[in-house]
């Protein structure tokens, strides 16, 4: 991935934090973590998406 490649938002529309994970039911992401997307360079955002997809992963199973 060239560094001008845009990774897009994991999000999908569905934009609720669950109260006791503190994830958004959607994307898997803390507030934290969505509210910094827009500035967070892809390296960054890279691992946000693997730390979502391992949350999710808890959740659902592989």
């Amino acid at each position: 991935m060239s560094d001008q490649t845009i990774i897009p938002s994991p999000c999908i529309g569905v934009c609720s934090m669950d109260e006791s994970s503190g994830y958004c039911e959607g994307c898997f992401r803390t507030l934290e973590e969505i509210r910094q997307w827009w500035d967070m360079d892809n390296a960054a955002k890279s691992e946000v998406i693997k730390k979502a997809a391992a949350r999710e992963a808890a959740v659902f199973g592989d």
